[in-house]
């Protein structure tokens, strides 16, 4: 979980992450909501990966009808908005923050995990299909022009279904 004192270094952090990886490019208003950290923290868990006290990533968990929720339906969770440092990334640290949701969601007893990409970030597809996540036309939306997001669910082992 985050702390206070972490959140400039978290709004930091965030806003370079997408704004390196072109994803501000159609919606550089985005970045205003992205650095806005600290409503963030009050409505839903912010998720940290330190090491040896350097913050390398972040990233939003929230369970359906938080603040922050964008498509989960009851008995699921989603997350949203992780970053990793441009300097650390392939080291692993959106892995151990993809896991660490997978876990706490588990935790809550949810059924599913969703979450949304935007269409043209590979990476991310690449990154979220090692987990199983899969396509779920469903949950496609579009918040601004431009910016289509797709939607992948992951069925959780503990669900009942």
């Amino acid at each position: 979980m985050i702390a206070v004192s972490d959140y400039a270094d978290v709004s930091r952090l965030t806003v370079e992450a997408y704004r390196a990886d072109g994803q501000l490019e159609a919606a550089p208003e985005y970045a205003a909501v992205l650095a806005d950290v600290a409503s963030r923290a009050e409505a839903a868990d912010t998720l940290v990966a330190e090491v040896d006290g350097v913050l390398l990533g972040a990233v939003t968990f929230t369970l359906a009808g938080g603040k922050y929720a964008e498509v989960s339906r009851a008995g699921e969770a989603e997350f949203r908005t992780l970053a990793v440092d441009p300097a650390a990334q392939r080291r692993g640290v959106a892995r151990a923050l993809v896991q660490a949701c997978l876990e706490r969601a588990a935790g809550f007893g949810c059924r599913a995990v969703v979450i949304c990409v935007r269409d043209d970030n590979s990476g991310a597809f690449a990154l979220y299909e090692r987990f199983g996540f899969v396509r779920e036309p469903s949950l496609d939306w579009s918040p601004v022009p431009k910016v289509n997001l797709l939607g992948l669910r992951l069925e959780l082992a503990n669900s009942d279904k």
